[in-house]
């Protein structure tokens, strides 16, 4: 594995009295893409929203580059240096494609992905560069939420659920943007449904139930082990 850049440790999360997250146990490397799978209901956004602090009642640890996140808001840690793209398509809806994109730059200096770099991954929103965003389809919705979270250059980025109810090209297309993350050191935790893409494109891939960490390897390790898909992850 890389020289790790996240790591949380022992993470307990609470809805209320709701205890969603048992001690969630996770290593993100520097320039690695890393997929955490498992059912609905198991814990997975979750995790990913403690890390974001966006879960009121954490408990544990998360460190990014060596330093604690835990306690910080979630504009904190987004100035860090850490991407978040929700399930929920989070867009401004009265703004353009282009509109979106600025909004997304974290300041004045140019990082390492440009507008012109979001057009050539995504060159359906170059044709719709004009268009209010809430008109969009789900899948270019999807692909203005993926680059809007890029133009503040996070050396980090959560994905949830980034292929949820997209068309299969345009699921090939977020694999393509994914390896492209990878090819510019960015790293990635990858919250994921559809096992084809995430073994495709990951160097190391957890597997959640029931609110913990049941399986950690590499994608071949996942392959070889039916019992662990069998239980954990088919339907």
């Amino acid at each position: 594995m890389a020289e790790p850049m996240m790591r949380v440790e022992n993470l307990h999360a609470f809805y209320g009295k709701s205890h969603v997250l048992h001690g969630v146990d996770l290593v993100i490397g520097k320039g690695e893409i890393v997929s955490l799978l498992g059912r609905n209901g198991v814990g997975r956004s979750t995790t990913v929203k403690a890390i974001m602090g966006l879960v009121d009642t954490v408990t544990g640890s998360v460190r990014f580059d060596g330093d604690e996140l835990l306690g910080l808001q979630a504009y904190e840690i987004a100035h860090r240096g850490i991407g978040y793209v929700p399930e929920n398509r989070d867009i401004f809806p009265t703004l353009t494609v282009e509109q979106n994109l600025v909004l997304g730059l974290k300041g004045k200096d140019a990082g390492r992905w440009s507008m012109d770099d979001m057009y050539r991954m995504f060159p359906r929103l170059l044709e719709r560069q004009h268009t209010q965003a809430g008109v969009l389809s789900g899948g270019e919705q999807q692909m203005l939420t993926l680059c809007r979270t890029l133009m503040g250059d996070p050396e980090f980025i959560m994905i949830d659920e980034p292929t949820e109810g997209l068309a299969p090209k345009i699921v090939e297309q977020v694999g393509e943007f994914l390896m492209e993350l990878k090819s510019r050191g960015v790293s990635v935790l990858l919250v994921e449904q559809k096992l084809a893409i995430a073994l495709q494109i990951s160097q190391r891939v957890y597997v959640m139930g029931h609110g913990h960490i049941v399986f950690e390897g590499t994608p071949q390790d996942l392959r070889d082990d039916e019992a662990v898909r069998k239980e954990w992850l088919e339907v």
